[in-house]
């Protein structure tokens, strides 16, 4: 059975959220007042062209960063009044991250990549493990389990990191343009085992792309252009 959010609302919320940067004394406006819904187990293409600040606001909705305004709900919690401690906690419950450079941890393998978030969240090792098996299984890297990053290709690479970012069942996965660094056969391949795996979690994903293409493979489209939302 899927899993969905409990609250009755959408998974995430965004009111008038706004990020503004200072360069050589000059106000850079990034974001200027973004509102944004999303619903369990829907899954929302972030479109827009590089340097369109998708990352700055993953990285608000991921909880990664301060100096933003405006109000972040997730799972029905004001994200923007939590404590720090409070804040890691949820990133680490509700939240799912696939960046474009996989990040894996290079001394261990793709199946401890995968096992240790669990492990961090108080699952036995066992049940992490067998866990992480079944997730790399399903990308289709079961003969490549006690490989670490360096042995594998940037395709398998990225799987690790999909299954990483799930390996929680999280119910919202942000993603920043997952297969930029691919080719694009790799990239359609990756892509539609992602949305497949979010789909099968019954979790919602918010996901970055430059790609008017892979976009349109997803829910809903949403274009950033000059810090809002159209």
């Amino acid at each position: 059975m899927s899993e969905r959010a409990d609250h009755g609302g959408p998974i995430v919320r965004l009111t008038g959220l706004a990020r503004s940067f200072e360069q050589g004394g000059v106000t850079i406006a990034v974001l200027r007042g973004i509102d944004l819904a999303i619903m369990p187990g829907e899954i929302v293409a972030l479109l827009g062209p590089s340097g369109a600040g998708k990352s700055t606001l993953l990285q608000a909705v991921g909880l990664l960063e301060g100096g933003f305004s405006g109000r972040i709900e997730i799972g029905g919690t004001d994200a923007t009044a939590l404590s720090p401690a409070q804040r890691t906690t949820m990133r680490r419950d509700r939240l799912g991250f696939v960046y474009q450079f996989h990040h894996l941890l290079p001394d261990f393998t793709a199946l401890e990549n995968v096992a240790l978030p669990q492990l961090i969240a108080g699952r036995a090792p066992d049940v992490a493990t067998q866990r992480a098996r079944e997730l790399l299984s399903a990308l289709g890297l079961a003969a490549r389990l006690d490989h670490r990053p360096s042995q594998l290709s940037g395709g398998e690479q990225q799987r690790v990191a999909v299954a990483r970012a799930l390996a929680n069942r999280p119910p919202l996965v942000l993603a920043d343009e997952p297969t930029g660094n691919l080719d694009e056969a790799t990239a359609d391949k990756v892509l539609g085992e992602l949305l497949a795996l979010v789909r099968g979690h019954g979790s919602a994903a918010l996901i970055a792309t430059h790609n008017e293409r892979l976009a349109a493979r997803m829910d809903r489209v949403v274009r950033l252009h000059d810090g809002l939302l159209a």
